[in-house]
């Protein structure tokens, strides 16, 4: 597949482009800065500088054009609400908008578990990133792409596992980076996965076998995700601030 990472300095998609290149895929990463082109390019993805967040939907376009799947993980680190908007809302907006346009069908966004779902009071400055990925997780939704929309817990730097729980229970708990790579890896090619939210954190079960798991369960052969010798539901912690950083 011809993939677009929008995000591609990210820590999350530097882990994800060389995985997704080991298994032959072309990818090309949006970055912000002609100081980050050597380290996507040390990836073996194909660097492409462009400013997402001041960028219109045509011009968006022609970014994703010619790609057959776009994976938004992009984020603006929280600390400034109005680009909060300007990025996790508004820029993933236009490039839903744009990849609608140009065929670039399927769509993988990186959200957070409990995303639309969670109470997050007005005056918390966690308020803007969960307002605004709510709305660019709903206008997702609305589209007709062939969309996937990865909800992680609480990102941390641990080393990646390979394995989650999963589940509509899950708004919360530790996810190492290397895990949602992982997890962006497993599901890029799995159309079989789309309409569907995966809320996920660390856990006991392979990626591998989750996601054949979801697969079954999308296709009307239902099967419990928590199963003997597996991890039940644990009490959730707050959401936390640092959630946004990508």
């Amino acid at each position: 597949m011809r993939i677009i990472i929008i995000g591609g300095h990210g820590q999350v998609a530097l882990l994800a482009a060389p995985l997704l290149v080991g298994v032959g895929h072309q990818v090309t990463s949006v970055i912000r800065s002609e100081e980050q082109v050597a380290d996507v390019e040390a990836t073996g993805a194909t660097a492409l500088v462009a400013d997402i967040e001041s960028l219109g939907r045509d011009a968006i376009g022609g970014l994703v054009r010619g790609h057959d799947a776009v994976v938004w993980s992009a984020g603006a680190g929280g600390g400034n609400p109005q680009r909060t908007y300007a990025v996790d809302r508004d820029a993933a907006i236009r490039t839903i908008d744009a990849a609608q346009a140009e065929g670039a069908d399927r769509f993988i966004m990186v959200s957070y578990a409990g995303a639309g779902r969670d109470d997050v009071p007005q005056d918390s400055s966690f308020r803007p990133y969960a307002e605004a990925k709510a709305d660019a997780d709903g206008h997702l939704r609305r589209s007709e792409l062939v969309w996937t929309i990865l909800g992680p817990g609480r990102l941390t730097l641990e080393e990646g596992s390979n394995h989650i729980e999963f589940g509509n229970h899950v708004t919360g708990g530790d996810t190492s980076r290397a895990n949602v790579a992982q997890m962006i890896l497993a599901t890029v090619g799995r159309t079989d996965l789309a309409g569907t939210k995966i809320d996920f954190r660390d856990g006991n079960i392979a990626i591998d076998e989750a996601v054949e798991m979801m697969a079954r369960e999308l296709a009307g052969d239902p099967v419990s995700h928590v199963r003997e010798g597996f991890p039940k539901p644990f009490p959730e912690p707050p959401v936390p601030d640092d959630l946004t950083g990508r």
